[in-house]
């Protein structure tokens, strides 16, 4: 496991780089995931477009203003955060980063360089200032622009990943509330920054661009379709850092061994022991493995100070399952996307192939669990048979309306 990308060109590559200690691995996929839906959703909604199931808006704006004071402000702003903090991490991280410390933590210290900050600053307002002043006219004046589809796709991505971390945290702290308890007795960067529920991250997500395509005027079940794709190889890609990272999203003990038709396959799809996971389980866990020391003398792994430890018994690595599962789905419905030409079809395939794969997963991956209605169960199960049914209701509906017309 690379808990971040340090450890990772470390280890594969052989390169020092101690700021590389900043970028979470997690975090990385994270930011492919968002990188790849945005792709995909750019030119899923320049095909709709072309079709004319979306329309190019218009929108007034004045050219030719002067700077604005507020505007370089803001630029003075970034520009000294950059040099005081970013650039000093930087290019002192060989030194900063030393010990098991979280290094994030050094983000939020007080620690930096002002004097840098300044001269950041006054670049990128010079910048800014010349940027702006270069495109100033005698008389500003008023245009009419036209905004195709496709330039919406970064107000979508944003609210999408807005609403998506904020409603993935919340719904972790709903089902650990022992860790929003904890939190607020003994505030942290490492408890604040981990825990996060993918479905809490779909749900208000959800929402988030279901509010953005009404303010823009955009069919949200066009604008779901055309989504839907991005969403499940996104997942995937996710699901990749979960495994690289060891976040804790793994399954539960799985002393078998490994089943003939899976011969083919490294012993590690079948059971993991997650070395040097970036949580550095150690000790006994409720979930029947133990978080041990590994001893590179004995074992077939370094370990990374600050997180060397592994799973014993090795657990399933269900990442790896919903990543095959994700690639599946998102080849699925690329395919057929064309096919299914009622708005919302697509999407109600996408619930109901998450819902059903991850209620399966959920069967061996170690979460909380709670009785509902005499069934224990655990929150994701329970979402995910809502998130099924929610899209055979759609599917049945949009097929109803193909029908009718």
């Amino acid at each position: 496991m690379y808990p971040n990308l340090y450890f990772a060109f470390l280890d594969l590559l052989g390169w020092d780089l101690p700021a590389l200690k900043l970028i979470n691995s997690f975090g990385f996929f994270v930011a492919l995931a968002f990188l790849a839906a945005h792709a995909l959703l750019k030119g899923e909604l320049k095909r709709l477009a072309a079709l004319g199931h979306f329309q190019a808006q218009t929108t007034t704006v004045t050219v030719g203003l002067p700077p604005n004071p507020i505007d370089l402000g803001v630029q003075a702003l970034m520009g000294f955060v950059l040099g005081w903090k970013v650039l000093y991490l930087v290019v002192n991280a060989g030194d900063i980063f030393q010990g098991p410390g979280l290094p994030q933590a050094h983000l939020f210290s007080s620690e930096g360089n002002v004097t840098w900050g300044i001269l950041a600053a006054v670049i990128l307002t010079g910048w800014r200032y010349w940027e702006v002043n270069r495109e100033r006219l005698p008389e500003p004046k008023k245009i009419t622009q036209s905004v195709p589809p496709e330039a919406l796709v970064g107000g979508v991505t944003a609210a999408a990943a807005i609403g998506g971390i904020a409603g993935a945290k919340l719904f972790h702290l709903l089902e650990y509330p022992d860790e929003f308890v904890a939190f607020l007795k003994s505030p942290s960067l490492n408890a604040f920054l981990g825990g996060l529920t993918i479905y809490g991250g779909l749900i208000v997500g959800g929402l988030a661009v279901y509010l953005f395509a009404r303010r823009n005027g955009m069919n949200f079940l066009r604008l779901a379709d055309a989504t839907a794709p991005g969403l499940l190889l996104a997942y995937g890609i996710g699901r990749m850092g979960c495994q690289i990272s060891g976040d804790g999203d793994w399954g539960i003990p799985n002393p078998l061994p490994k089943p003939g038709w899976l011969s083919w396959a490294p012993d590690w799809v079948w059971a993991y022991a997650y070395p040097n996971n970036v949580n550095a389980v150690y000790g006994p866990r409720s979930a029947g493995y133990t978080g041990k020391l590994i001893d590179p003398t004995v074992h077939p792994w370094p370990a990374f100070e600050g997180y060397g430890t592994y799973l014993d018994p090795a657990v399933f690595p269900t990442p790896i399952y919903e990543t095959t599962a994700a690639v599946i789905g998102f080849v699925l419905l690329w395919a057929f996307r064309k096919r299914w030409k009622t708005p919302g079809k697509v999407f109600a395939a996408y619930l109901m192939f998450n819902g059903f794969e991850r209620f399966w997963v959920e069967k061996i991956r170690v979460n909380a669990t709670f009785d509902f209605l005499g069934m224990t169960m655990t929150q994701a199960e329970l979402i995910s048979v809502c998130t099924f049914l929610a899209g055979v209701a759609l599917w049945v509906w949009t097929s109803k309306r193909s029908d009718s017309h």
